[in-house]
């Protein structure tokens, strides 16, 4: 069966955690240890929670807690801001007023008093919609430009 058919034909449950077998479990301990930096390698976080690799390897990619394949969305947002000092700060702190969870930032050297910054946000605790977020980042008087590059889950 080619790849295509395969995934169109995938099925997904949502299964109680005590039903479970144990590996699925401790796959899902492990992902946690590695993602909080509980663990600095796959090995050391199998280890941890006595699995070994190669289960690991097998659910890593078919296994997630249900709050994040729920709520975590991810917008990806392009400024093109004036460079004056405090200008990110202020950003972010509109970013975060709107309960959104920063994922990435990125800045470039500011040339000829403009500097372009990306920024990637998980918004599944925002407290407004989107549009309303980008209306008030382009109220800004140092924002020359706003622009959505992208969105995802």
């Amino acid at each position: 069966m080619n790849n295509n058919k395969k995934k169109l034909d995938e099925k997904f449950y949502l299964v109680r955690e005590d039903v479970l077998p144990e590996a699925i479990k401790k796959t899902l301990e492990a992902k946690e240890l590695l993602e909080r930096g509980k663990a600095n390698s796959v090995a050391d976080a199998a280890q941890l929670v006595d699995l070994s690799r190669s289960a690991y390897y097998k659910y890593r990619d078919t296994v997630f807690p249900f709050h994040t394949v729920v709520k975590e969305r991810i917008i990806s947002l392009f400024f093109h801001l004036e460079d004056r000092s405090g200008t990110l700060s202020q950003l972010l702190g509109v970013v975060a007023a709107s309960g959104c969870n920063v994922l990435t930032i990125h800045q470039t050297i500011p040339l000829r008093g403009k500097a372009n910054v990306t920024l990637s946000l998980n918004t599944a605790g925002m407290t407004e919609e989107v549009t309303e977020l980008l209306t008030k980042l382009k109220r800004l008087e140092f924002v020359d430009k706003v622009d959505v590059l992208g969105t995802g889950a």
